[in-house]
């Protein structure tokens, strides 16, 4: 019995309770299982006799009673009490929890997986780097909870875009292709320009594709320079991302608001929805109707847009694109944005606390040896890999809350034992797999049968009850927005398998001693772990080894 179908049976039992008049109950509410915290307890417990109570007229010890007296009769329940003011907690029979390691297996990739977010249509923007030079260390934290969360979003039935918002126009993009091309004549980077070693890679780039620029008039080379940068930088940015796993389905322009006409025509939209002003020669946004600490300025007295302004057309074009959901996930410096990103949003007549959210992330630093031989001030995501690799960076960042400041030990993250969470994780799952090939070699096949009732042992019993808990946890942090919660779970799996591996044996210890039916169901549980460790490193965009 799996929890959905648990829960589908204490539905049933209300409904049974409600038709007999052992409960007054107008309708009968959705219901929802957890696992206790205290094994004691039982596999499972609910608190819908709480929620019951006021409905009901009864306390929710006398719902917890009614609930208690039928549920002991459903097939597969082997124990049922009431506890405290109403909770319920039910221990199912040996072989209605052991169905669940074959509904597992039998559901592959697909296990986990829900409906809770079907029909949402979800614009996820994350990252969104100035291609004015490579990724840093502080970029990584939001590509890999960013990627992470859309994955989560996608395993509960949303249909997921992942963008990027490339700010290619701007001050900013003029100072890169100042410093190209002072490398490219030889010279000093302007006082604020940028400096190290990719600006003169770009230069031998910009050479190589457009030959010699000393010919041209200033203007027109600037502007082939500008140009020929910011779009090799982006190209590199996008392969440092893809080496790390992460895929944008949108990589958006910034400059292509501006040259479309999007920025002069989301300043109309607004202005025909009422909240645009004139004031000292500049346009307004009068942000300040939705909570915004001040009004934003949108086209200077100079008849320049402001960055804001392009901000609006692009919350505009996400609007026009279908995007219901909005999603915006900021750096530790972007606090200042959430009030006027809802702003935007309410001046464009959406509800902010419905069609945008904006999540920020703390900053996060990561030391060591290889600290040592970073180029310039900052350690390149490109770098890290190199040193780390992508699935102790990934893994460590999704395992912590993105509102919480964070430092990480490099050296840490590379060693390989059972401290370091993502090797422990890793090797949970390879170990599972060299069961499954040693188990195969002694001629267990899971094929020829499966006794679920035979999963008896304790560890068992542990083990069955994290597996069944493994959908809640991935609805829940996909609503919370939270992929640190199925790191978390994927720790405590593998400690449970560790344990159960440790007391029951697949495989037959000697030779001469027969397959029976328990190596067989056993097996069947070694490869349901498998999958949901399978299934939940590809959450979180790490690799499931086979062997380490």
């Amino acid at each position: 019995m799996t929890p959905e179908q648990l829960a589908d049976a204490i539905q049933a039992v209300l409904g049974q309770a409600a038709e007999a008049g052992d409960l007054r109950l107008e309708t009968v509410p959705a219901v929802r299982v957890e696992r206790p915290r205290n094994r004691d307890h039982g596999d499972w417990s609910t608190n819908v006799a709480l929620q019951l109570a006021r409905p009901t007229g009864l306390s929710g010890r006398e719902v917890a009673q009614v609930l208690t007296t039928r549920l002991a009769e459903v097939d597969g329940v082997a124990a049922v009490d009431a506890a405290g003011p109403g909770f319920v907690n039910i221990t199912l029979e040996a072989a209605s929890a052991g169905a669940l390691a074959k509904t597992i297996v039998e559901s592959g990739p697909e296990y986990g997986t829900n409906a809770s977010m079907a029909g949402e249509v979800v614009n996820l923007e994350f990252v969104s780097a100035n291609p004015t030079g490579p990724l840093h260390v502080g970029h990584t934290r939001w590509a890999a909870l960013g990627d992470a969360l859309g994955r989560l979003l996608a395993a509960c039935g949303a249909s997921v875009t992942a963008e990027h918002y490339s700010n290619d126009a701007g001050a900013q993009i003029d100072r890169l292709a100042e410093s190209v091309l002072a490398a490219v004549r030889g010279a000093e980077p302007p006082e604020d320009g940028y400096a190290g070693d990719y600006v003169g890679e770009l230069a031998r780039q910009v050479v190589q594709e457009c030959g010699d620029l000393a010919t041209l008039p200033a203007d027109q080379a600037h502007a082939i320079v500008r140009e020929r940068s910011a779009t090799a930088q982006a190209e590199h940015n996008r392969r440092t991302l893809e080496a790390f796993h992460v895929h944008f389905d949108v990589w958006f322009s910034e400059r292509s608001l501006h040259d479309s006409g999007a920025v002069d025509a989301a300043v109309e939209r607004l202005r025909e929805q009422g909240h645009v002003f004139e004031r000292d020669g500049a346009t307004w946004l009068r942000t300040t109707d939705f909570g915004d600490d001040r009004d934003r300025v949108l086209i200077r007295a100079t008849g320049e847009p402001t960055y804001f302004a392009a901000d609006a057309a692009y919350y505009l074009s996400k609007k026009d694109r279908g995007f219901a959901r909005k999603i915006y996930m900021l750096g530790a410096d972007h606090h200042g944005y959430v009030g006027r990103l809802k702003a935007i949003a309410a001046c464009a007549g959406d509800d902010p606390e419905e069609h945008i959210e904006v999540l920020i992330g703390q900053l996060i630093d990561i030391g060591g040896e290889r600290m040592g031989r970073r180029r310039g001030n900052a350690l390149l995501l490109d770098d890290l890999i190199e040193w780390i690799g992508t699935d102790p960076i990934r893994y460590s960042l999704a395992r912590f809350p993105a509102d919480s400041p964070l430092h990480l030990d490099g050296e840490d993250l590379r060693r390989r034992s059972n401290d370091n969470p993502v090797f422990y994780v890793q090797y949970a799952h390879a170990r599972t797999r060299n069961v499954d090939r040693l188990a195969r070699q002694d001629g267990v096949d899971p094929a020829d049968g499966f006794e679920p009732s035979l999963l008896d042992h304790e560890t068992e019993a542990a083990l069955l009850a994290v597996l069944g808990d493994f959908p809640r946890v991935v609805a829940q942090a996909a609503r919370l927005r939270e992929p640190h919660r199925v790191a978390r779970y994927l720790e405590d799996l593998a400690g449970r398998y560790h344990k159960w591996y440790d007391e029951c044996r697949v495989r037959p210890q000697e030779a001469q001693e027969p397959i029976t039916e328990l190596h067989r169901t056993r097996l069947w549980l070694n490869n349901a772990t498998a999958q949901v460790l399978r299934n939940g490193l590809d959450l979180l965009g790490v690799a499931a080894p086979e062997r380490m």
